[in-house]
């Protein structure tokens, strides 16, 4: 056994140092390789920083309540009954009283507002999400980088952050046109980098009165109590005559909407990927036979003298795996440097804009390394193969 694994050891040193002879051949694997995991990691990357968005920007606390059986803030409205029957409510709900005794709640509507970019002048659609007062402060991570909130009644607007980096204009104190009235800009807020930084805030009363949407309520944002919690308000939910009324906590929200978002980049860049990777491992086998074309002298002379057909393969089939590790590693760090935080924007819920940034996490890159591992392991395989059959004497006559 001994023996065995000495002469492999010595076939991989042979190959490997015979790689200079076939330089540019092998580094054209290796860069394939690369591209293939680059592409793979920068779609899986931006399905991870989708996700992070939104998955950071929901709590386990905070409860929000939709009307008409939907599951989104889109298309839900919570009728002005149920809001008053909710308010009224004197028993445990399941919902948390803030320090007047009155329930922790904000009622919400979002609009969809366009804005222009100055940066290049292509119109955005944004969210512009109407609240109560309370409304900032039931988001756990939200605090105001600049300014203050918005007044009662007043046309104001605060700020998130991405909003405020990428869009000229939305300075505190800035004029801002959204829909057919004049905003003050009057703060800006950050949210731990999640969605809510892709959002204008502003009084309910104030964005239901500019855009004639007067008494619409889209959502209810509670939150909730340590006692009952979730399971109580939903209960006291499905006693409430007329449309039906959905309790779901903000964190399975928001984890719904990044689902099917994320799955659908995903479904974009695996098969893309994969599509790649065939062409990578039709080149990884042409480089193989090329390196065993050139090396079938010394491969005929070794087992001339005694070596076996395993160190043949394994010998061949390392040098594979070596170039496309090589080119793995050269993908991962080429996507970590070109998208490892880099800026941008798909539609989010509501239609709208959402920021958010690339992710190259520990497990994308495990994912896209090994499928550049595998486009290794799979074509080296046969022209491994082929080492381990060569004619050895016509090989020697061939090349005396």
């Amino acid at each position: 056994m001994s023996s065995v694994l000495k002469q492999i050891f010595l076939m991989i040193r042979v190959n490997l140092g015979s790689l200079p002879r076939r330089l540019w051949i092998s580094l054209s694997m290796v860069l394939s390789v690369a591209l293939v995991v680059a592409v793979l990691a920068g779609f899986l990357a931006m399905a991870r920083g989708f996700e992070a968005a939104l998955q950071g920007a929901g709590s386990t606390g905070i409860a929000v309540i939709l009307g008409g059986g939907t599951n989104q803030e889109t298309g839900s409205d919570v009728p002005a009954e149920a809001i008053r029957s909710l308010t009224a409510a004197t028993g445990g709900i399941g919902v948390a009283r803030n320090a007047a005794g009155g329930l922790a709640l904000s009622r919400e509507i979002v609009v969809a507002v366009d804005v222009t970019r100055a940066s290049d002048g292509a119109d955005q659609t944004l969210s512009l999400r109407g609240m109560d007062l309370a409304g900032p402060g039931l988001r756990d991570r939200a605090t105001l980088s600049a300014g203050r909130l918005f007044s009662p009644g007043a046309r104001d607007i605060v700020v998130g952050a991405r909003i405020a980096d990428e869009f000229s204009g939305f300075a505190v104190g800035d004029k801002v046109r959204l829909g057919a009235v004049d905003w003050t800009v009057a703060g800006h807020f950050t949210s731990g980098g999640s969605a809510f930084e892709s959002e204008i805030w502003a009084d309910l009363e104030a964005v239901q009165s500019a855009f004639d949407r007067q008494g619409q309520v889209q959502s209810l944002r509670v939150r909730l109590d340590e006692a009952g919690g979730l399971p109580v308000l939903q209960e006291h939910l499905s006693a409430f005559p007329g449309a039906p009324l959905t309790a779901l906590s903000e964190a399975d929200l928001y984890a719904a909407q990044s689902e099917r978002t994320a799955s659908l980049i995903r479904l974009f860049g695996w098969p893309l990927a994969l599509l790649m990777a065939v062409g990578a491992t039709a080149g990884a086998l042409n480089t193989m036979m090329s390196s065993v074309s050139d090396r079938t002298v010394e491969i005929a002379t070794l087992r001339l003298l005694g070596f076996g057909r395993l160190p043949a393969f394994t010998a061949t089939w390392v040098e594979a795996v070596a170039l496309s590790t090589t080119g793995a590693a050269l993908g991962i760090l080429a996507s970590w440097l070109a998208f490892n935080g880099w800026q941008a924007s798909t539609m989010g819920a509501n239609n709208t804009k959402m920021a958010f940034q690339l992710d190259v996490t520990a497990d994308v890159a495990l994912t896209a390394g090994l499928l550049g591992l595998a486009i290794g392991v799979i074509g080296g395989a046969l022209p491994a193969l082929s080492a381990t059959r060569l004619p050895l004497t016509s090989a020697l006559r061939a090349r005396g």
